[in-house]
């Protein structure tokens, strides 16, 4: 058997239908082999990069590792990007890397580079892995690739890297013969659980004893595809939800107490439930500094729960009372047998007059949101599969406090990397990996990342949508600048501009729109979510319609953010002590 062809037939062993990448010299015989065979399907990008972040939204979509694979050289170094991006927000994704023959591989030569496009990329990205090798020896083939397969699957998931030198590829493999991964010591030795009942009865114990417990959703909750669990927990307790960035889609609108994102750019009504809690259950969230603010005040009279796979995580960045080392999965099955009494119908009534009074499509003063409302409008009109991709930007913050959520949608955000250029190619990958419409929301800078990959989506005529929010800048750092530069809009304004997206968009021939007048983006979005076809709507946001808000500023805590509240009004909201200042 061919090397290549061994590698394949490995992946479709693993359910893998799709591989994402781009082809070069390094990578030719891998190509050759995925054309070749009858069971998994190569996808063409434009970029290395977008080949990256699609194989990460394939993977968050189906649970399968994501494959992407690149050249070496400038190939390889174009992935960083994605392997980073799944690596902060734990995706289970396989990036295989053609690499110079052996013949032509420096070692530990001196010398900068030996063969052409030669780069030592398992020392570029072992921070950003959770394995990376170079397989120079074909009698470690098959254990590397069943090893790498399973890191990336295993305990906290993420980004495994396996380089092949291009001379290996093409020559003889019996895998029968070779040593196997899943034979070794080291493979039993990471099967191995610790108990967590005691923790878990702890838990339930103080849930059951707690007045206003709140439930702040991660993103590992979402990664280990923990929704059932959640589910039946808050049916059997009530208790008030909100959510981080990653955590957004796994509990939706329908359910009465769920009260939002939470955060600097959070919604009033999730910051306010979490800063009158006496009680949070943390499941899957590394708590960071967007979420929390100031750790003195964050939740400043909640005992905390904190649950997390990853030991590095528990306990760094707030007072935490229990701590639980597990798979948010697991541990919520264990809390689901216990007995648990939640009597907490006064919170009932402050959470719902919290989510009554404020609205995230509506300031203070009652006026719309302009994007909000685009928001809110989008949303009304998906299909309860649709899965929606977000690139990062001020966009991002208007979908994350305003996109609702119904049915088997989903919603990706590139979270911890913060990768501009993400949402364009993660719509590919997961409508590829699932036959699933995918809606794009994108800003003007975003969208120019990866603009080139239209051609994918023309060339396999994919049922994608583009709403690009078009503010002609680059909003997050322009308010930065706004606040704290004096309004020098270097770069964000100034050296900065946005193309004609609609010229564009019909050159790759996909039908494209321009929108600006509030009823002229009302039914543009109403008409174009009613067919399947993949279209590109830019929406034009003057600078009145040009509004991220609510959001915290400096110094302040969570629940007090701008445009500030009444303090009379805000202080009748707290249960707990305000912070006087």
């Amino acid at each position: 058997m061919k090397v290549s062809d061994y590698i394949i037939d490995f992946l479709a062993g693993k359910k893998i239908d799709k591989v994402f990448g781009y082809v070069g010299g390094a990578i030719a015989h891998l190509y050759d082999s995925l054309d070749k065979g009858e069971t998994i399907e190569i996808v063409n990008t434009i970029h290395e990069q977008s080949a990256g972040f699609a194989a990460e939204a394939y993977a968050r979509v189906t649970g399968k590792t994501g494959v992407a694979i690149a050249t070496s050289g400038p190939g390889a170094t174009n992935l960083v990007t994605p392997i980073g991006s799944c690596f902060f927000d734990s995706v289970p994704t396989l990036f295989i890397t053609g690499q110079v023959s052996t013949r032509e591989y420096k070692y530990d030569n001196p010398a900068r580079q030996i063969g052409f496009q030669e780069t030592d990329i398992v020392s570029v990205v072992k921070p950003i892995t959770k394995y990376a090798v170079l397989v120079d020896n074909l009698q470690d083939l098959r254990y590397e690739l069943e090893k790498s397969y399973f890191i990336s699957q295993e305990g906290r998931k993420g980004p495994v890297l396996v380089d092949i030198p291009s001379n290996l590829q093409f020559q003889s493999f019996e895998p029968e013969n070779e040593r196997s991964f899943f034979e070794s010591e080291a493979y039993h030795e990471l099967l191995a659980e610790h108990t967590i009942d005691d923790a878990i009865e702890q838990s339930a114990q103080m849930i059951s004893s707690a007045q206003r417990p709140v439930i702040l959703i991660g993103g590992g909750a979402r990664i280990s595809d923990a929704g059932p669990e959640v589910e039946a927990l808050l049916d059997r307790t009530g208790i008030p939800v909100v959510y981080s960035l990653m955590g957004k889609d796994l509990v939706k609108e329908s359910y009465p107490y769920n009260l939002g994102f939470i955060g600097g750019f959070g919604n009033r009504s999730g910051n306010l439930t979490l800063a009158n809690a006496d009680l949070l259950l943390v499941l899957g969230s590394r708590l960071d500094g967007r979420q929390i603010g100031n750790p003195k005040t964050f939740a400043r009279e909640a005992k905390i729960i904190q649950i997390d796979i990853d030991p590095h995580e528990l306990g760094t960045k707030v007072e935490t009372d229990l701590l639980i080392q597990s798979d948010i999965k697991r541990a919520l099955k264990a809390l689901n047998r216990q007995t648990l009494h939640c009597a907490i119908e006064p919170w009932h009534k402050h959470v719902a007059a919290y989510r009554e009074k404020f609205s995230s499509v509506h300031s203070i003063d009652r006026k719309k949101i302009i994007p909000n409302t685009i928001i809110a409008q989008i949303s009304r009109h998906l299909k309860e599969t649709d899965i929606v991709c977000v690139d990062v930007g001020q966009h991002q913050m208007w979908t994350a406090q305003s996109l609702d959520l119904r049915g088997d949608q989903r919603v990706l955000f590139s979270g911890g990397m913060g990768a501009m250029g993400f949402a364009l190619p993660a719509a590919i990958g997961a409508t590829l990996g699932t036959g699933k419409r995918s809606i794009v929301i994108v800003g003007d800078g975003g969208f120019q990342m990866n603009i080139q990959e239209l051609e994918v989506i023309k060339r396999r005529n994919l049922p994608i949508k583009i709403f690009i929010f078009n503010n002609a800048n680059l909003g997050m750092v322009r308010l930065q600048q706004e606040q704290y530069n004096d309004q020098n809009y270097v770069g964000t304004e100034k050296d900065y501009s946005a193309p004609d997206f609609k010229a564009i968009g019909t050159a790759y021939g996909i039908k494209s729109y321009e929108a600006s007048g509030d009823q002229e983006i009302s039914d543009i979005i109403a008409s174009s979510l009613a067919n399947d076809e993949s279209e590109l709507i830019d929406i034009k946001l003057t600078e009145a319609k040009n509004r991220l808000e609510p959001r915290v500023t400096i110094d302040r805590p969570m629940e007090d953010m701008y445009p500030f509240v009444d303090r009379e009004i805000l202080n009748d909201l707290m249960i707990v002590k305000p912070i006087v200042e």
